[in-house]
Parts: C-alpha cells; sequence; structure tokens
C-alpha cells in the first residue's frame, strides 16, 4: 500500500501537506469548543454572572464551529483533487505498463483482471484518499489530542473511557478478521463477473446463433451470485459495527454522568459547581476520543478492500516484461531478410514445444509462405518476428541481426503486420489507414489512397458516406469480413514496410478479389518481403517458398510444383482443396 503511494506527483504531495495543517486546525478548533461550553456552564452556576460574558463564550464557540466547518471543506477539497489526480497518475501508468506487456504477461493476468484492476480497483484506492485524509489523520491527531485533554481528571471517569475504547477496539477486530479474507476474495469475483460479461459480448453473434441465451444467462448468475453473496456477508458483518459504536457511545455518557452524579453528591457546594462543570468537559472529550476510534473504524470499513486493489495494482507495476528492449535500430543491411535459425519456441506454462528446430529464409522481395493443419504452428512463427514473444531456443533475424538486439520501435517500424483478425479502431477510413507511427512523416492523403487501392478497398470506401472519412464504428462492427480484411491490408500497404506479414489476411477474400490483390502487391511492393499464412492452397501457389508445418516442424518446403511431388501433408490439403485437373 505504502509503495503504490511513491507515486503521487508534487503538486499532490503539497496539496496533502496543506491538507495536514487544515486537518490539525480543525482539530484545535473541535477540542477548544467544551473549553468554552465549561465556561458558559459555570457562569450559568455563578450568581451575578453578566449576560454579556456568557454570550462572549456562546460566540466564541459558534466561531469554533464555523472555523471548523471551513477547515473541513478545504480538507475534503484537498482530498479530492488528491484522488482524482492520483487516480489519473495510476491509471497512465497502468496502460503504459500493459501497453509494454508481450502476449505472456496478458495471458498471465487476463484481459479481464487488467480491465478491473484499471478501473475498480483504482477506484477503491481513490475513495481511500478521500476518506482517508478526512478520517485516517484526523482521528489519531483528535484521539491523542483529546487524551491529552481529560489526562489527570477523576479516575473512575478515565477508567470507564478506557474501557469504552477497549470494547470498541474488539468489536472492530472481530469484524476485520470475518471480513479480511472476504474483501481480498472480492475483486477476484469482480474480474470473474468482467470476463463472463466480456465474453458474452465479444460473442454475442455465436452465442445467438446456437440458442445459448440461457447457458450464458447462467454462467453469468453464477458470477453474479458468488459476488453478491460475499459483498452480502461482508456488508451485514460490517452492519454491527455502527449500532455497537452507538451503543459504546451511549454507554459511555451514561457511566460519566452516573459517576459525576455521585462525585458530586460527595462534594460541598463549590466543588459541585466544579465538578459539573469539568464532568460537561470530560464527556465532549471522551466523546471526541470515542469519535475518533469511530472514524478509524469507518476507514477500516474500506482499507482492506483497498489494501487489497493496491497489491493488485502494485503487481502489474511491478511485473518486468519479459521482451526487453534491444539497443540497436538498424541491421546490418536494410533489405528485409528474415531468417529462422533453429528455432523451437513453448507458450508457458505448455508441456512441449509448439515449434520445433524451424529454419528458412525469407530474402528481399520473396514471397514465402506457411501451411498446415490448424494449430500446427503457423501463427505463432510468425508472431516471433514482430517479438509478440522470444523464441524459446534458436535465433530470428531480420536484417542479419536477431530481433533481441533492436529496439521494440524500430523492429516494428519495419514490418506491416496483418492481423489473423482484423482489427478496426473507431474513426475513419483515413485515420485507421493512416494508423501508427513507423518513423516517417504520417501517410498523405495521396498515400491512403494508394493504399487503399492496392488493398482493393477503393470501390467500397468511395461509396461510403464521406469516403475515405466515412465513419469506421468500434471494432469495423459497420464493415463486413472481407472490407476489414482489405482496410487492415491497406493499413499495413501505408506504412512501406521492408516486411509484409498476412496472417490469414485473405481468408474473407473472393478468390477473384484474393488473386488481384496478390498481383498488385507484386507490382507495386515488389521490393518488400512478404510472408504469407493462409489455409487456401490457391493463395499461395505463386509464392518463391512454400513451408509446410506438421505439429510445429518443417514437413516440407519448395515451390508448388515441388510439394505437390515430395510432401505428402501438402498434397493432402491441396487435394483437399482443388481437384487434379485445378492443381495442374
Amino acid at each position: 500500500m505504502l509503495k503504490l503511494f511513491k507515486n503521487l506527483r508534487r503538486t499532490e504531495g503539497m496539496l496533502v501537506a496543506l491538507s495536514l495543517v487544515f486537518i490539525v486546525l480543525q482539530v484545535w478548533l473541535d477540542l477548544t469548543m467544551p473549553e468554552y461550553m465549561a465556561e458558559i456552564t459555570r457562569l450559568v452556576q455563578i450568581p451575578g454572572s453578566e449576560m454579556s460574558e456568557i454570550l462572549l463564550a456562546g460566540g466564541k464557540m459558534l466561531l469554533c464551529a464555523l472555523g471548523s466547518l471551513a477547515a473541513s471543506v478545504v480538507t475534503a477539497v484537498c482530498a479530492a483533487k488528491i484522488a482524482a489526480g492520483f487516480g489519473g497518475t495510476l491509471r497512465r501508468k497502468l496502460f503504459s505498463k500493459v501497453g509494454s506487456f508481450s502476449m505472456e504477461e496478458i495471458g498471465h493476468f487476463s484481459t479481464a483482471s487488467l480491465i478491473t484492476r484499471s478501473t475498480n480497483d483504482i477506484t477503491q484506492v481513490q475513495n481511500l484518499i478521500v476518506m482517508g485524509l478526512q478520517m485516517l489523520i484526523k482521528a489519531p491527531i483528535m484521539a491523542v489530542w483529546a487524551i491529552g485533554k481529560i489526562s489527570g481528571k477523576a479516575r473512575e471517569w478515565t477508567m470507564s473511557t478506557a474501557a469504552a475504547v477497549i470494547i470498541l477496539l474488539l468489536v472492530v477486530l472481530i469484524s476485520m478478521i470475518l471480513v479480511m479474507p472476504k474483501f481480498k476474495k472480492m475483486q477476484k469475483l469482480t474480474d470473474d463477473l468482467n470476463r463472463v460479461t466480456r465474453e458474452n459480448l465479444t460473442g454475442l453473434r455465436v452465442v445467438r446463433a446456437y440458442n445459448a441465451e440461457q447457458y450464458q444467462e447462467n454462467k453469468f448468475e453464477d458470477a453474479n451470485e458468488a459476488l453478491t453473496s460475499t459483498n452480502l456477508f461482508t456488508q451485514r458483518a460490517m452492519s454491527f459495527l455502527m449500532p455497537s459504536i452507538q451503543l459504546i457511545m451511549s454507554g459511555l455518557s451514561l457511566a460519566i454522568y452516573w459517576i459525576g452524579a455521585v462525585l458530586i453528591n460527595k462534594a460541598d457546594m463549590m466543588g459541585k459547581i466544579d465538578l459539573f462543570s469539568e464532568m460537561m468537559v470530560f464527556s465532549q472529550y471522551a466523546i471526541q476520543v470515542v469519535m475518533s476510534f469511530m472514524m478509524l473504524v469507518m476507514i477500516f470499513m474500506i482499507l482492506p478492500r483497498a489494501s487489497v486493489s493496491a497489491n493488485r495494482i502494485m503487481e502489474v507495476l511491478d511485473t518486468a516484461p519479459t521482451i526487453v528492449d534491444g539497443k540497436r535500430e538498424e541491421g546490418n543491411v536494410r533489405n528485409g531478410e528474415v531468417e529462422f535459425r533453429n528455432v523451437s519456441f513453448r507458450y508457458p506454462d505448455a508441456d512441449g514445444d509448439v515449434l520445433q528446430n524451424i529454419s528458412f529464409t525469407a530474402k528481399k522481395g520473396e514471397t514465402v509462405a506457411l501451411i498446415g493443419a490448424t494449430g500446427c504452428g503457423k501463427s505463432t512463427v510468425i508472431n516471433l518476428i514482430p517479438r509478440f514473444y522470444d523464441a524459446t531456443k534458436g535465433e530470428v533475424l531480420v536484417d542479419g541481426v536477431n530481433v533481441r538486439e533492436y529496439t521494440q520501435k524500430s523492429l516494428r517500424a519495419k514490418i506491416g503486420y496483418v492481423s489473423q483478425k482484423a482489427i478496426l479502431f473507431t474513426g475513419t477510413i483515413h485515420s485507421n489507414v493512416a494508423y501508427g507511427d513507423n518513423g516517417q512523416a504520417a501517410a498523405s492523403e495521396e498515400e491512403v489512397k494508394d493504399a487503399v487501392a492496392i488493398a482493393q478497398a477503393a470501390e467500397f470506401v468511395e461509396q461510403l458516406d464521406g469516403t475515405y472519412d466515412g465513419y469506421v464504428a468500434q471494432g469495423g462492427a459497420n464493415l463486413s469480413g472481407g472490407q476489414k480484411q482489405r482496410i487492415s491490408i491497406a493499413r499495413a500497404v501505408a506504412r512501406k514496410p521492408e516486411i509484409f506479414i498476412f496472417d490469414d489476411s485473405f481468408s474473407a477474400l473472393d478468390y477473384k478479389t484474393d488473386r488481384i490483390l496478390r498481383r498488385t502487391l507484386d507490382e507495386k511492393c515488389g521490393d518488400a518481403t512478404r510472408i504469407i499464412v493462409a489455409q487456401r492452397i490457391g493463395t499461395i501457389r505463386d509464392a518463391d517458398k512454400i513451408i509446410v508445418l506438421e505439429e510445429g516442424k518443417i514437413a516440407g518446403m519448395g515451390r508448388h510444383q515441388e510439394l505437390m511431388k515430395n510432401c505428402e501433408v501438402y498434397q493432402q490439403i491441396a487435394l483437399s482443396q482443388l481437384s487434379k485437373e485445378e492443381l495442374a
């Protein structure tokens, strides 16, 4: 928890110091009021007291109350500013940290958990700051100061106050023992609820297509019920605190007055007046002591959950990325050559290697295709080039240099990557095609149009309302699968990269568009190295080199005609899609 607060900025630190000053001022004013009350009580009981003296004491007491109110408001404003600023800093750092994660770290935390940590967990910490500055700091100061005020008074009153505090602490301790494990569990259950909700939203089409609404509702209900029941338990356990505190405070007041009545009854006339005045003051200070502990209790109600949230946030911030930046920004040559040397790869926590001894070279201007059964490791191979993962064994080289030696920014600036799932962002066609930074000037309007034309997307883009400024919904929800793929390809083309990586990026295109697009790429981007992952023979049959993968190993390598003669795996794939006449 304390480690997290090291992220406070200087401005917020100054606001904390200012809050501390006003908190001390507020406590001093609150503890001064009983002294004026004692004076009023004494003046009322002494015959011949002037009304002006009573009004003067009452006026001072009123000024103290108004001053305490003003100090409280200033403290609340400072606390709100600190919480908002600190929350913004944490969200910014979390976003930046998650952006530096490889897919290994993302998989370790899960997307749902990272969303919860960036939202709900930070809110819990903000709530603690708002409440903490007003109560966590104020309560100990008030308790110590009030105890100092009543020390040396009647021993009986002191003992009753100590007993009330001990009982209060026992109640709080029992409550904390009961609810602390539940608070820790609550954030994980929030992750589960977030995960199920996100899963249902992203898979909505599949859910409806398979009439699985009831299944998903039951799944959500299980997660919701687990969180609700845990929340109810904690709230019910904590609900005993406030009545217990009220009972203790009322009991303490009764004890003080009862003890005071006995003491006053035994005293002489002048002693009675002094004792009555002391009793009134003592009762006020004793209530202030109990109130201080009550404020601590209120903090303890949110502290466990905030503590869990802080630990979860720090867990993300303290995670060292497995993908560490190198120092090189350029290779030995600038030709876009990609080479795999005896590369093996194993996913984190997997039992065996997904790839084994993969070796091949994609030279400048060549088209290298990867094909094989589902799950044979095709996408894994190309994910090692931009360092979404690092090879477990062997080397991946770009321009003659191991990819580990490059800075991630310079390495990825060489690559035009089109993912297996076409990802578009909220904005326009232009903003999506001109997306990203590869160290060059942002793509101009003409370059965007050229890229869209190469990707065979100009026909439908120019029919959109606004053409190149046409609206693109989140995830490209207002475009078809083929349109999204072509915009994704245009985005890669607009970067003018040395290396193109197409991860099954032609699957939603018809054969005619597929053929024209690949031919246009050969003409317009012929100097770039092209690495294609595909399932269709028609997409890759003209490639300079075809690599056939089977269970993570290379089962064959060569051109289409060569593989049709000497690679059984390739033959089976080809004959399952096209007839012998078509293949010939």
